[in-house]
């Protein structure tokens, strides 16, 4: 019996693939919808491919997405490959190291992965990934009285106070629905946000993917927090490594997978969750 074979994924194919996708991992996603997120591509950096499918006798049988980006990070641009959508029918799952090696000897990349199961987070820690901080800090909005600074949601105003690579963040991610931005501060001086809706303990909650600046939040954080509650969100969720000491009223959740990356030069400090699974799906 010949082993199953691994192809790139290619504009060809990812019909294909979305098709499998919403089979075999997650129905509620439609095969258009998964097909859009997984053709997500940021910078000039021309894109490799789509990730890598197994086939067995030409029956497609197992794959994994990749989203590439080329951002700017500690002043020089950097290749990012975004490892998603991780998915291999039972009787294959011995060659799901086989799809993971055929990504990752790319070279060139660094790579990540946000959402990890325990068991492919221990195949990528295999293959020199490291670990993130997986803790999440709840918040709690109140009705504070008195709160420096002002929230700007609008998008032409948002627009109008960006520069640089915050406004580059923006322009390229203001198009996905289901991403909510707004700044916090005042002056010149402002926290770019972006954030989901979403639901703990059956109540609205804000999802924060991005923090431009945790110091401005940390100033701002009770004008933030009575903008998140006049919004009707029950609580707001940060992941702690992104989070400013000492907001409150706070809790630290844990337990979760953890986020990996895998990089000869980045550190965890340069690792966010633009350009990812993240922002372009609805997850």
């Amino acid at each position: 019996m010949a082993r199953p074979t691994i192809e790139p994924i290619t504009a060809d194919t990812l019909g294909e693939f979305a098709e499998f996708l919403h089979q075999q991992l997650n129905p509620a996603l439609s095969v258009e919808a998964w097909q859009r997120a997984l053709s997500s591509h940021w910078g000039d950096e021309p894109r490799p491919n789509f990730g890598f499918m197994l086939r067995d006798e030409g029956r497609l049988v197992g794959g994994i997405a990749a989203l590439y980006a080329s951002r700017t990070l500690r002043g020089q641009t950097r290749k990012i490959c975004n490892i998603t959508s991780w998915c291999v029918l039972e009787d294959y799952r011995k060659q799901s190291m086989r799809l993971a090696m055929a990504l990752t000897e790319q070279p060139g990349w660094d790579f990540t992965d946000f959402s990890p199961t325990a068991v492919v987070g221990g195949v990528l820690r295999f293959l020199k990934f490291t670990a993130l901080d997986e803790r999440q800090t709840v918040l709690l909005p109140l009705p504070w009285l008195l709160a420096r600074g002002q929230v700007i949601h609008q998008p032409q105003e948002i627009q109008a106070r960006l520069q640089g690579e915050a406004l580059r963040h923006y322009t390229e991610h203001k198009d996905y629905p289901w991403l909510r931005h707004a700044l916090v501060g005042e002056g010149s001086s402002w926290c770019y946000l972006i954030y989901k809706r979403d639901r703990f303990k059956g109540l609205p909650a804000a999802r924060v993917i991005h923090v431009g600046n945790p110091e401005v939040l940390a100033r701002h954080w009770r004008r933030l927090s009575l903008f998140m509650l006049t919004r009707g969100f029950a609580s707001v969720h940060l992941e702690t490594r992104r989070a400013p000491p000492d907001l409150w009223p706070a809790r630290i959740r844990s337990g979760f997978n953890a986020k990996v990356f895998r990089s000869s030069e980045l550190t965890a400090e340069d690792v966010d969750y633009l350009y990812s699974e993240s922002v372009a799906m609805d997850i």
